[in-house]
């Protein structure tokens, strides 16, 4: 006999009792489990219905537990759509995995023939592996060209005839992926937009020229370094305005020619920065510009390896250039954004250099992750409107990520909300995430991990393709969908 609160009852319906009691219980169990995704699911409907009534877009959302890999919401999950900049992920991802955060770039300078009273004949060698930092103005280094040539002057080189060999051979030597814009190439935007890669890179493939105002109506003057590098067609002006510029410049596609156009105020004084379309000949010309700068004299011939078939033996080395680690030059990627970066890090890990040896290491990557539908990988940056990744494949990564054995490289190099000098500057100060941003025209998109109040992480992707009106508007239901995984306390 079995008793509750002092009266007995049979045992058999005291059984019976005690089966009602658990199903009961676990009815309401199950209704917890459900209500919580069921009150997510509603919220952030409701914030994407909001969107899509005032401003139409395709949108595609993932969100799952990083723990579980639960699916806490799903919009078109599945859905592959243009990522932006976020597709940095699937490339900084993919360098870590086969590289290593501790992995350097190393660029070469070989010299073989002699010496005698201060004058090498012979061959130089100047050897590319890809380095997208090598002579960078985005770090705070010493220029290696500069710091060779004064080393070089200081052991007493006076003089340097013979030939300077540029090798680029280590990428397939493709300089522009497909799906880029035109206008990145012809029309350039900013210094990390459109510009050539090439295992032989220098000062992020870009020319520096220094504009200063002439008098009214007169072109301004025009010096650049190395002065023939491209071929400058000044057709500015000097205005007569105190302020206000509206200097351009532009060019056709591969060509070496750039135009300048447009006008400056006549107390102008700045530089701009142009692309180079043959970007170890570039090298090779600012080589040669430091060592005459450093005192040295030279009669050298630039050689593309390319062409010589087989190259001839680099004889000694001379000096090397470490790049910092490639944990230091994908949080440059993924913090800053950088596309150049991008490009060079995705052929570095390729077969053969090229981007489609980049993709297959990406798919190999996310195969691991448990991606069966894999994305469209045409290029590094995000930049080609050819790439189409689902939502669920970057979730998918990014849980897979997290207890890689590179997890605190990737993670540190995603910015944190608010963080300064990155893409997450003006953006969810104090929210508990880390995110990588992503912007082309009509596209917006965000990848990245968020804690919740409970103390859980969540792995998220958003895209927004085709939207009408403001880009703001979509940028904000981003945000807010954001803020409801990290700060709402009943969801």
């Amino acid at each position: 006999m079995i008793r509750f609160s002092g009266f007995a009852m049979p045992p058999w319906r005291a059984l019976v009792l005690t089966m009602l009691l658990l199903v009961g219980c676990t009815g309401l169990a199950h209704a917890q489990q459900t209500d919580a995704p069921s009150a997510l699911t509603a919220e952030i409907d409701r914030l994407l219905d909001t969107h899509t009534a005032s401003s139409p877009a395709f949108w595609g959302v993932h969100i799952v537990d990083v723990e579980s890999g639960a699916v806490l919401y799903s919009h078109q999950g599945d859905h592959r759509l243009i990522p932006a900049s976020t597709q940095k992920l699937l490339t900084t991802s993919a360098a870590l995995d086969r590289l290593g955060s501790s992995y350097r770039y190393e660029t070469e300078l070989h010299f073989n023939g002699t010496t005698e009273d201060g004058v090498m004949r012979g061959d130089l060698t100047l050897r590319g592996s890809g380095d997208p930092t090598f002579g960078s103005d985005e770090l705070r280094r010493a220029d290696p060209l500069q710091t060779w040539a004064e080393q070089l002057a200081e052991q007493g080189v006076e003089r340097i005839e013979g030939r300077l060999i540029g090798d680029a051979r280590q990428f397939d030597g493709v300089a522009y992926p497909e799906g880029w814009d035109i206008g990145y190439v012809t029309r350039q935007a900013s210094r990390y937009i459109g510009t050539a890669s090439s295992a032989l890179s220098y000062s992020d493939n870009v020319m520096s020229v220094q504009i200063r105002a002439s008098e009214p109506g007169q072109p301004p003057e025009l010096r650049a370094y190395p002065n023939d590098a491209v071929t400058l067609r000044n057709e500015a002006t000097t205005s007569s305005r105190w302020r206000g510029n509206a200097l351009q410049f532009d060019r056709s596609f591969e060509s070496n020619t750039i135009r300048l156009h447009g006008s400056v105020a006549r107390s102008y004084i700045g530089t701009v920065n142009v692309p180079v379309t043959e970007p170890a000949d570039f090298a090779m010309r600012s080589l040669v510009l430091a060592l005459e700068e450093a005192g040295i004299t030279t009669d050298l011939t630039r050689v593309d390896a390319d062409t010589l078939g087989t190259v001839p033996d680099r004889g000694t080395l001379l000096f090397v250039s470490l790049s910092p680690p490639l944990a230091d030059i994908i949080a440059l990627i993924n913090k800053k954004s950088n596309n150049f970066y991008a490009e060079q890090v995705l052929r570095t890990i390729g077969w053969g250099g090229s981007v489609e040896g980049g993709a297959q290491r990406i798919q190999q990557l996310l195969r691991r992750a448990g991606v069966t539908r894999f994305p469209a990988v045409h290029d590094g940056s995000g930049l080609s409107r050819r790439n189409l990744v689902a939502p669920a494949t970057f979730t998918n990564l990014l849980r897979y990520m997290d207890s890689h054995p590179e997890a605190e490289a990737f993670k540190a190099s995603l910015a944190a909300s608010g963080e300064r000098n990155t893409t997450m500057e003006y953006r969810l100060s104090r929210s508990p995430i880390r995110a990588k941003t992503g912007s082309l025209r009509y596209v917006r998109a965000l990848s990245g991990y968020a804690e919740r109040p409970n103390g859980s992480r969540v792995a998220f992707s958003m895209m927004a393709n085709n939207y009408e009106g403001s880009s703001w508007r979509v940028r904000r239901t981003m945000d807010e969908i954001v803020k409801t995984l990290t700060e709402s306390t009943v969801l």
